[in-house]
């Protein structure tokens, strides 16, 4: 069941964070939806584990959601590899088979986001997906993005951020750690990002 949320909540403490791991040339998938590439360098990531930590719930595009569903890897059946637990929504207008695990959503970004984000009671919300990320960004609702760079050139695949005719996104550097052999790094979105100029939460 999908269900078409009403009037968004409002109120929460929490961030909207964008999360995910990178190649050096810029894709989050191979060809395919491989993601095999980005497994290659396990163990311990200290800005991986904060995000676990502090996140509340999570805003799944259909696509990411379904790569999930039919992967083999059984660390990619859940989010986090089910290092985490919360509130999972997924953005869709295809009505998929049930999980009681999920909410699904259907609407536009804005309200998905904050439907999703006031279930995270004061925790953050971490979007997941290359669609339903930039459709937030266009709307001005990411406040951070946090990327684990992956030392490898993948030539193509799924891009980190496309948006042809669109402006550009100012962000402002956070930090830059390493772990391992992957590259951490975290921004803060300008505060005049999208139409509706950002949510600049601080």
């Amino acid at each position: 069941m999908i269900i078409d949320h009403g009037a968004p909540l409002s109120g929460s403490a929490g961030k909207v964070l964008w999360h995910t791991t990178m190649s050096l040339d810029g894709f989050i998938a191979a060809p395919g939806d491989g993601l095999d590439w980005a497994f290659r360098h396990p163990g311990p990531n200290p800005l991986r584990a904060e995000i676990i930590r502090t996140t509340g719930a999570v805003l799944v595009g259909r696509r990411s959601y379904d790569v999930g569903q039919r992967a083999e890897r059984p660390e990619m059946r859940k989010v986090y590899g089910g290092a985490w637990t919360g509130a999972e929504f997924v953005l869709t207008h295809r009505a998929p088979p049930p999980n009681p695990s999920v909410t699904f959503l259907a609407g536009d970004i804005r309200g998905a986001v904050e439907t999703a984000l006031g279930a995270a009671n004061g925790k953050h919300l971490v979007l997941i997906g290359a669609d339903v990320a930039r459709q937030s960004l266009a709307a001005g609702l990411v406040d951070e993005i946090a990327v684990h760079i992956v030392p490898v050139l993948l030539g193509d695949g799924v891009r980190f951020f496309s948006c042809p005719g669109g402006s550009p996104v100012d962000l402002m550097t956070l930090s830059v750690t390493r772990s391992g052999e992957l590259t951490n790094v975290r921004y803060r979105v300008g505060r005049e990002t999208g139409p509706g100029g950002g949510r600049g939460v601080s």
